[in-house]
C-alpha cells in the first residue's frame, strides 16, 4: 500500500479503497471498509456489534448520518473538551478503538461498526470534518459515494490541513470542498 494515502482521522484512501482504522498495522483487528454496496466491517466483533461483521450495510439504510467516535464512547461532539481534545491521542480512555454510530432504517436500528485506531493523533478538526462529511453526503442521498475513491480523495485533499483556518468552521468547508467536486452522475 502506498504511503502518501489520503487520511482525515481514521479515514484512509489507500490504493482506491476507502477505510476507516488501522488496517496496516492492525490487520486482524477491526476496521471499516466503504464498499459500492455499503459500509462493511472486517475484523473481529463483539455484542451488539456483531450483527454488522460480515454483512454489508446498504447505503440506503444509513439516516442522518454517522458519529465518529474516538476512544470508548467519546462522541465527537465533545472534541472540543479537554477530553475530546485528549481523546485524539492513540489509547487515550481506551484500548485505542473507536466506532462508527449510525441509525438504519427498515428496520429501525442503532449500528456501531468498530475500528481499531492509528498510531498517529486524530486532531479535533479531522474529526468534527470528517463526521461533516458523513452527515452531508448521507443527507444529500449520495452516501454511495463514499465508496468512490477518487472523489472522497479529492474532497478530503480539499478539508486537509484547514484546521481553524477553515472559515465558517466544519459544516461551511465541508460543504465547499462538496460542492468543489459537482454533484453525483446519475
Amino acid at each position: 500500500m502506498r504511503e502518501n494515502a489520503a487520511t482525515l482521522g481514521p479515514l484512509e484512501v489507500i490504493d482506491g479503497r476507502c477505510l476507516v482504522g488501522d488496517v496496516r498495522g492492525h490487520p486482524d483487528g477491526p476496521w471499516v471498509e466503504f464498499r459500492t454496496e455499503g459500509l462493511y466491517q472486517h475484523g473481529p466483533s463483539a455484542g451488539e456489534d456483531a450483527r454488522a461483521e460480515g454483512e454489508p450495510t446498504p447505503w440506503t439504510r444509513i439516516m442522518l448520518g454517522m458519529d465518529v467516535v474516538v476512544g470508548r464512547g467519546h462522541p465527537a461532539k465533545g472534541n472540543f473538551t479537554v477530553s475530546g481534545w485528549l481523546g485524539g491521542l492513540p489509547g487515550f480512555k481506551g484500548r485505542g478503538g473507536g466506532h462508527l454510530g449510525m441509525t438504519l432504517r427498515h428496520p429501525y436500528e442503532d449500528r456501531r461498526v468498530r475500528y481499531e485506531r492509528h498510531p498517529r493523533w486524530y486532531g479535533v478538526y479531522e474529526i468534527a470534518f470528517l463526521e461533516e462529511l458523513l452527515r452531508q453526503t448521507v443527507a444529500a442521498g449520495e452516501a454511495h459515494r463514499l465508496a468512490d475513491a477518487d472523489w472522497l480523495e479529492r474532497v478530503v485533499g480539499r478539508l486537509t490541513g484547514l484546521g481553524l483556518a477553515a472559515s465558517g468552521g466544519p459544516r461551511e468547508a465541508v460543504t465547499r470542498a462538496r460542492q468543489a467536486e459537482g454533484p453525483a452522475a446519475p
